[in-house]
């Protein structure tokens, strides 16, 4: 068990499917559902209002979707976890939300054990994904888009955010070496996957070593 109970907020325009999960997360011992909400202008509302731990979101909803609901959230409060519950495995759905800031991305039609354990992963830190999200992401990393590169260039300061994010550093890590706010590393993350075509740290870490913007030789520090 846990020191404390996860947080949980629960975000699905379907009344049915709000209630479902509650039920099914009042019988776990160290997960605390703490809220609700309809749509994503809801969502954002409730993130901002109940500070939750994990955000269960679903992707196609009314007023604002999910994919939006989730950047807008992740941009304001890096320390909540984004765990989209879907039925849709598209990858116009997928990507988006990834690059958007999910942590982890499930199928409506997931065990109750699987979507437990999936809370568990991502109110760590890990990722969590369906097997067959898996395989997309994989098979994107493998094998990348050939789309060509924004004509709009990195800035100075992009460019030194990927080079830390090759180094694996976290956001906050990143605040901190380069004096900015964590919200402005956040943001200059997402204006670099939107730049070069990519949906994931990841990628772009991998970017910055394919193109020499980085090198695996460079310390911490940023040192060689």
């Amino acid at each position: 068990m846990t020191e404390k109970a996860i947080r949980v907020l629960i975000v699905d325009d379907h009344a049915i499917v709000r209630k479902g999960i509650r039920a099914l997360l009042a019988t776990e011992r160290d997960i605390q559902v703490i809220g609700e909400a309809s749509d994503g202008t809801e969502a954002i509302a409730q993130a901002h209002a109940l500070h939750p731990d994990v955000i269960l979101m679903d992707l196609v909803m009314p007023k604002i979707d999910g994919i939006e609901a989730t950047r807008q959230i992740t941009a304001k409060q890096s320390g909540v976890r984004i765990l989209v519950l879907t039925s849709f495995a598209a990858d116009d759905k997928v990507f988006p939300a990834i690059k958007a800031g999910a942590l982890g991305y499930l199928l409506k039609d997931t065990r109750p054990n699987d979507l437990v354990q999936a809370i568990h992963q991502v109110y760590q830190g890990q990722p969590s994904l369906e097997p067959s999200i898996a395989r997309k992401v994989l098979s994107e990393l493998a094998h990348p888009p050939q789309e060509p590169l924004t004509p709009d260039p990195l800035t100075e300061r992009e460019l030194d955010v990927l080079r830390l994010v090759a180094q694996g550093k976290s956001n906050k890590e990143i605040a901190e070496e380069l004096v900015i706010a964590e919200m402005t590393v956040r943001a200059h993350v997402s204006n670099i996957l939107g730049k070069l075509h990519l949906a994931s740290r990841t990628q772009a870490a991998l970017y910055a070593l394919r193109k020499g913007i980085a090198s695996l030789e460079e310390s911490p520090t940023g040192e060689a």
